[in-house]
């Protein structure tokens, strides 16, 4: 049976294979790149920028998402009932005070990041602070920190970077490809230089649709877990779901979005994309707001 402690190391293994993954995706185009612009220096400096990859997401992914939101550090001055709000969860579901952030935008949306629960944070736009009701922020806050006790974290941002290069790197070799940016002898060998461009389209059409998967694989089931988890820390299973009701209810999409980073809010940062429901659900990084409001709704 399946326990929290169960699914943090759960997390912490599934990290370590889209790691591991992502360096086999780039050493194989590099393979690819080496072979088909006759330069084997090609495969050491994709196998050399693999590694470096993987230690810079490790380390400064969160940073690179906080930027890319313009998310701006919070005082408990500035903002205190967040603060305050913050502070109560943590001590209650026994975590570090995470460092708080604001997003100056309309649009209610929150999401965690870090990597660890040591160096994690927060960020809530200014328009989820003016919608909510205090019982409404506590749960949203709940599931924020749940996704950090979870260790969902380091999964969710380390994915952002990660697939984020692999997608500009096999974009980056079928442009090359395509319009034979590669030089060198290859009209010797015909044969070989048309089996290897094949090789490079298949890899560089793949990389994109590989990494919407990964987005999806590691987003809706722990959108429920989060849920529960945070209904279970504030013991009031409500005030989640009518914040996930408002947030839904908005459905106007955020000033900065990016889909790197769409698994990693409490809802879709894409508001209302005008697709009939049965087939947006199918490429959604998140579950229906209404599903989840109906499990919340049931466990009180």
């Amino acid at each position: 049976m399946a326990t929290l402690y169960t699914l943090q190391s759960t997390n912490v293994r599934r990290t370590w294979f889209l790691m591991s993954a992502f360096f086999i995706a780039v050493m194989m185009l590099g393979w690819a790149a080496s072979l088909y612009f006759r330069n084997p220096g090609l495969l050491y400096g994709f196998m050399a920028f693999s590694i470096f990859m993987n230690i810079f997401s490790y380390w400064f992914s969160d940073k690179i998402v906080l930027s890319m939101h313009g998310a701006e550090p919070v005082t408990r001055g500035e903002h205190r009932e967040l603060w305050n709000v913050v502070e109560n969860l943590c001590i209650t579901a026994g975590l570090p005070m995470p460092k708080l952030y604001i997003i100056d935008d309309p649009a209610p949306n929150a999401f965690a990041t870090g990597r660890d629960k040591e160096h994690a944070a927060v960020a809530v736009t200014s328009g989820l602070l003016e919608m909510m009701k205090r019982n409404e922020l506590e749960g949203v806050i709940a599931h924020e920190l749940s996704h950090i006790g979870n260790r969902d974290i380091l999964l969710q941002t380390v994915v952002v970077v990660l697939v984020g290069f692999v997608t500009l790197l096999a974009d980056f070799f079928l442009r090359s490809s395509i319009f034979g940016m590669g030089g060198g002898d290859r009209d010797r060998d015909n044969g070989a230089g048309a089996i290897t461009l094949i090789i490079g389209i298949v890899l560089s059409t793949l990389a994109p649709i590989f990494a919407q998967l990964i987005q999806l694989a590691i987003s809706r089931r722990r959108e429920y877990l989060a849920d529960a988890s945070g209904a279970l820390l504030t013991r009031y299973p409500e005030g989640l779901a009518s914040a996930l009701e408002k947030i839904s209810g908005y459905g106007g999409a955020m000033q900065h979005v990016n889909r790197a980073t769409a698994h990693m809010f409490i809802a879709s940062p894409f508001g209302h994309e005008g697709f009939g429901k049965k087939a947006a659900t199918l490429f959604m990084t998140h579950p229906p707001a209404e599903d989840r409001i109906k499990v919340l709704r049931g466990m009180a």
